[in-house]
Protein backbone atom coordinates (compact mmCIF):
# COMPACT_ATOMS: atom_id res chain seq x y z
CA UNK A 1 0.00 0.00 0.00
CA UNK A 2 0.81 3.95 -0.78
CA UNK A 3 2.04 5.14 2.81
CA UNK A 4 1.32 8.74 1.13
CA UNK A 5 -1.75 10.47 -0.72
CA UNK A 6 0.55 11.54 -3.47
CA UNK A 7 -0.37 11.15 -7.35
CA UNK A 8 1.37 8.49 -8.94
CA UNK A 9 4.92 9.80 -10.53
CA UNK A 10 4.79 11.07 -14.28
CA UNK A 11 6.94 9.03 -16.78
CA UNK A 12 9.84 11.55 -17.06
CA UNK A 13 10.38 12.13 -13.39
CA UNK A 14 9.73 8.68 -12.77
CA UNK A 15 12.89 7.81 -14.55
CA UNK A 16 14.62 10.91 -13.83
CA UNK A 17 14.54 9.88 -9.98
CA UNK A 18 15.36 5.77 -11.70
CA UNK A 19 18.65 7.76 -12.95
CA UNK A 20 20.02 8.90 -9.99
CA UNK A 21 19.17 5.49 -8.33
CA UNK A 22 23.28 4.79 -9.37
CA UNK A 23 24.45 8.07 -7.49
CA UNK A 24 24.89 12.10 -8.09
CA UNK A 25 24.82 12.84 -11.90
CA UNK A 26 24.68 16.30 -13.92
CA UNK A 27 21.76 17.54 -16.24
CA UNK A 28 23.29 15.88 -19.33
CA UNK A 29 23.92 12.85 -17.95
CA UNK A 30 20.75 12.30 -16.28
CA UNK A 31 19.24 12.93 -20.10
CA UNK A 32 21.37 10.43 -21.59
CA UNK A 33 20.70 7.86 -18.96
CA UNK A 34 16.99 8.13 -18.88
CA UNK A 35 17.29 7.62 -22.44
CA UNK A 36 19.06 4.49 -21.85
CA UNK A 37 16.70 3.54 -19.00
CA UNK A 38 13.62 3.86 -20.68
CA UNK A 39 14.41 1.74 -24.22
CA UNK A 40 14.03 5.42 -25.37
CA UNK A 41 10.76 5.99 -25.06
CA UNK A 42 11.64 8.84 -22.64
CA UNK A 43 13.82 11.43 -24.28
CA UNK A 44 14.37 14.80 -22.39
CA UNK A 45 15.24 18.09 -23.99
CA UNK A 46 17.06 20.43 -21.57
CA UNK A 47 14.31 22.54 -20.75
CA UNK A 48 11.92 19.49 -20.13
CA UNK A 49 14.47 18.30 -17.62
CA UNK A 50 14.79 21.48 -16.06
CA UNK A 51 11.17 21.62 -15.52
CA UNK A 52 10.98 17.93 -14.14
CA UNK A 53 14.30 18.48 -12.03
CA UNK A 54 12.91 21.71 -10.42
CA UNK A 55 9.22 20.05 -9.57
CA UNK A 56 11.46 17.14 -8.43
CA UNK A 57 14.05 19.74 -6.02
CA UNK A 58 10.27 21.62 -4.81
CA UNK A 59 8.93 18.38 -3.25
CA UNK A 60 11.85 17.20 -1.77
CA UNK A 61 12.79 14.32 -3.82
CA UNK A 62 16.15 15.35 -4.99
CA UNK A 63 18.38 17.57 -4.12
CA UNK A 64 21.80 19.98 -5.71
CA UNK A 65 24.69 17.44 -4.77
CA UNK A 66 27.39 19.76 -5.61
CA UNK A 67 28.65 21.71 -8.72
CA UNK A 68 31.89 21.90 -11.11
CA UNK A 69 33.19 24.09 -13.60
CA UNK A 70 34.10 22.37 -16.76
CA UNK A 71 34.83 23.99 -20.26
CA UNK A 72 33.93 27.11 -18.61
CA UNK A 73 30.69 25.87 -17.71
CA UNK A 74 29.00 24.84 -14.73
CA UNK A 75 27.78 21.58 -13.91
CA UNK A 76 25.63 20.96 -11.48
CA UNK A 77 24.73 17.34 -9.73
CA UNK A 78 21.60 16.05 -8.43
CA UNK A 79 21.11 12.74 -6.10
CA UNK A 80 17.60 11.48 -4.50
CA UNK A 81 17.18 12.12 -1.33
CA UNK A 82 15.57 9.42 1.49
CA UNK A 83 12.41 10.62 -0.11
CA UNK A 84 12.87 10.24 -3.08
CA UNK A 85 14.00 6.75 -2.98
CA UNK A 86 11.34 5.72 -0.83
CA UNK A 87 8.76 7.79 -3.42
CA UNK A 88 10.53 5.70 -6.05
CA UNK A 89 10.24 2.24 -4.63
CA UNK A 90 6.58 2.69 -3.81
CA UNK A 91 5.55 3.93 -7.54
CA UNK A 92 7.91 0.91 -8.65
CA UNK A 93 5.91 -1.67 -6.92
CA UNK A 94 2.17 0.21 -7.67
CA UNK A 95 3.69 -0.09 -11.39
CA UNK A 96 4.64 -4.03 -10.69
CA UNK A 97 1.63 -4.91 -9.24
CA UNK A 98 -0.45 -3.00 -11.94
CA UNK A 99 0.87 -5.02 -14.67
CA UNK A 100 1.13 -8.08 -12.65
CA UNK A 101 -3.20 -7.92 -13.05
CA UNK A 102 -2.52 -8.15 -16.64
CA UNK A 103 0.27 -10.43 -17.03
CA UNK A 104 -1.90 -13.21 -14.50
CA UNK A 105 -4.70 -12.50 -16.53
CA UNK A 106 -3.09 -12.63 -20.30
CA UNK A 107 -3.77 -16.15 -21.98
CA UNK A 108 -0.92 -18.94 -22.72
CA UNK A 109 -1.08 -18.32 -26.24
CA UNK A 110 -0.76 -14.76 -26.68
CA UNK A 111 -3.80 -13.73 -28.33
CA UNK A 112 -6.98 -13.40 -26.75
CA UNK A 113 -9.55 -16.28 -26.55
CA UNK A 114 -12.70 -15.73 -29.05
CA UNK A 115 -15.31 -16.08 -26.57
CA UNK A 116 -12.88 -13.29 -24.15
CA UNK A 117 -13.11 -10.38 -27.36
CA UNK A 118 -16.01 -7.96 -26.83
CA UNK A 119 -18.70 -8.03 -29.55
CA UNK A 120 -19.42 -4.25 -29.34
CA UNK A 121 -19.93 -2.76 -32.52
CA UNK A 122 -19.81 -5.52 -34.66
CA UNK A 123 -22.30 -5.97 -37.32
CA UNK A 124 -24.17 -9.33 -37.37
CA UNK A 125 -25.16 -11.17 -41.00
CA UNK A 126 -28.96 -10.80 -41.30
Amino acid sequence: MRSTSRPALREPSYFVLAALLGGPLHGYAVIKRVTELSDERVTLAAGSLYSVIDRLLGEGLITADGEEIVNGRARRYYRLTDEGYHVLAEEADRLARAARVVMDRLPQGGSPQGSARPSIGRIRPA
